[in-house]
């Protein structure tokens, strides 16, 4: 009989403990916050990364000017030993991605990288006086301007996975330094 009370005893405190241990999660559930959606996004400054580019750069740095507030700058570099490669990406106010990317490197080689593999389109748009292409397709859509006279060898992509009015909006807020 002794040893039925000690098997008793184990089990209502093994019963005990794992009550307790659910307690305490519980508890530590309740008063950890959750985050129950998207973490808001955090806007970089790109002033400092963009002088950098405009003075080492062998071609007009494009950044836009004008946008709204609703446009929150995402990512921003420069890589002088990679072609002189500039790269200003967006978060655009419906929270698609729309980048600014802009390279002397060979044309084909740096569209299909930045479009993430988009194919030319025959469709063009006139936007700020110069003739964009589109490319649509694989990962992102593009309007692409290459061989413009003030650009210097650099050809200019803005790509994402943004509207083509979007793109467009983008496209015409580029201004030249």
């Amino acid at each position: 009989m002794a040893g039925m009370s000690g098997k008793q005893k184990t089990a209502r405190d093994m019963i005990l403990s794992l009550g307790l241990i659910v307690l305490a999660a519980g508890v530590i559930w309740i008063f950890i916050p959750h985050e129950d959606g998207e973490p808001p996004v955090k806007r970089v400054d790109y002033r400092v990364e963009l002088l950098t580019a405009q003075r080492a750069a062998s071609y007009p740095v494009a950044a836009p000017q004008g946008l709204s507030e609703d446009w929150k700058a995402t990512s921003v570099r420069f890589k002088g030993d990679d072609f002189d490669a500039w790269h200003l990406g967006f978060r655009a106010p419906d929270g698609e991605y729309v980048a600014i990317e802009q390279s002397t490197k060979k044309a084909a080689t740096f569209i299909e990288d930045a479009s993430q593999g988009a194919r030319a389109t025959e469709r063009t748009e006139e936007i700020g006086g110069r003739t964009w292409t589109r490319y649509t397709g694989g990962r992102y859509d593009a309007l692409v301007l290459r061989g413009a006279d003030d650009m210097k060898g650099a050809t200019t992509v803005v790509a994402g996975t943004g509207s083509f009015d979007q793109l467009s909006k983008m496209a015409a807020a580029l201004k030249l330094a």
